[in-house]
């Protein structure tokens, strides 16, 4: 692999860090800009929001940028947003530093994988996407966990300030790595957008995409006061823990690959039957520090494991019905991910205002990946069924 790809890794392990590190401050946000806990849930969904509908939007608006320049820009706005957030002195404008780092972040995500294709030979253009995206995942392991250990220990604004200095390590390797001359991919048409927007099947794997990745963001985005008001860990344990969790995450992500080969539609039925019963399941194990870590375990491999399943899936279904914009459902897929990420934060701070409670929070997830369930058999049963009857069908 070209060391090019090392500076596209970088900078999407700084991107990974800044998206997920949140979850571990909630608390400490919450408390030191005198905020309700559900009020800080919603800079999980405001940032996930900002990555939907900015990534389409400003991708189509730099088309025409070289690539290595749009690159660099992405990271000098990844800066500023981090910078913006560690100075922040109330909450209405950490929410929109937080919205500028997501602008970067759904942009670097819709250019990098096709710069990273183009930097190496036809037969490892997957391998290189891989590399890049291996920094996503190396950053829920390690960056993640980090991130919340300095937030605990110096205050959440130093953990942004690191994120903003990981954002200023990316700039300065894709300005010394990334080659100057780089391939411009055609902007998509817009009417190919609106045709992949326009077929039921497709619809309805966007929505098993977001309600099943999703419901886990009900609890997750809560994780930290979960373990530390009802399982009763102390503070300091939230960044362990979170290690555990993203180790798991790695596996499932792996596993999931592989499981969802042949049959990501019979693959997914399986996954996410397991996911909602990890996810009501803990809703009763979160009173035990024991069982919580090992149903946290669980809920880490299988909250990712999907992931590889729901992108091949819609590829797949992406060539039979709308074969010209297969490329176009595919980014529609991932903007539906974080459509998912936006949904589960705010149905989560729902419940923990409400009568039910923080406690809950991981049965009413599992009660949204159950959709997803029931959405993957209607999906799967319409696979089976002639080509007239599916078009008929849905």
């Amino acid at each position: 692999m070209p060391l090019a790809i090392l500076a596209l890794t970088i900078a999407a392990y700084a991107i990974g860090t800044t998206e997920f590190v949140i979850v571990g401050l909630l608390p400490t946000v919450a408390s030191d800009l005198g905020i309700t806990l559900p009020l800080a849930g919603l800079i999980v969904s405001v940032y996930a929001l900002g990555v939907t509908f900015g990534a389409p939007i400003l991708t189509a608006l730099t088309g025409r940028l070289g690539r290595k320049g749009l690159l660099l820009g992405l990271m000098a706005l990844f800066v500023v947003g981090n910078s913006a957030a560690a100075l922040s002195p109330s909450y209405e404008l950490l929410v929109v530093a937080r919205v500028i780092s997501a602008f970067a972040h759904g942009v670097f995500f819709s250019v990098g994988a096709t710069i990273a294709a183009d930097l190496v030979a036809p037969d490892r253009r997957a391998s290189a996407i891989a590399m890049m995206f291996m920094g996503l995942t190396v950053a829920i392991v390690t960056g993640v966990p980090l991130g919340t250990f300095i937030g605990q220990s110096f205050g959440w604004r130093a953990t942004f300030w690191g994120v903003a200095g990981l954002g200023l390590i990316a700039f300065i390797a894709i300005a010394v790595l990334l080659p100057a001359t780089l391939r411009k991919a055609p902007p998509a048409r817009l009417i190919d957008q609106i045709r992949v927007l326009g077929s039921g099947r497709l619809l309805l794997v966007f929505a098993m995409t977001a309600l099943g990745y999703g419901g886990t963001f009900v609890a997750f985005t809560y994780l930290a006061s979960i373990l530390e008001k009802i399982t009763g860990f102390a503070a300091g344990s939230v960044s362990l823990i979170l290690v555990l969790y993203g180790a798991a995450i790695a596996v499932g992500n792996l596993v999931g690959g592989r499981i969802a080969d042949r049959n990501p539609a019979k693959a997914l039925i399986g996954l996410f039957a397991l996911q909602a019963a990890v996810l009501a399941a803990f809703a009763f194990t979160a009173t035990s520090p024991v069982l919580t870590l090992v149903t946290l375990a669980a809920l880490g491999f299988l909250s990712f494991a999907n992931v590889p399943g729901l992108q091949l899936y819609v590829v797949q279904l992406a060539k039979v019905h709308r074969p010209a914009a297969v490329d176009v459902a595919s980014a529609l897929n991932i903007a539906a991910f974080n459509l998912g990420i936006a949904l589960g934060a705010w149905v989560g701070g729902l419940v923990v205002a409400s009568p039910l409670g923080l406690g809950l929070t991981p049965l009413v997830g599992a009660a949204l990946v159950a959709i997803a369930l029931v959405l993957t058999l209607w999906s799967a049963a319409l696979d089976r069924q002639p080509e007239p009857q599916k078009r008929f069908a849905i």
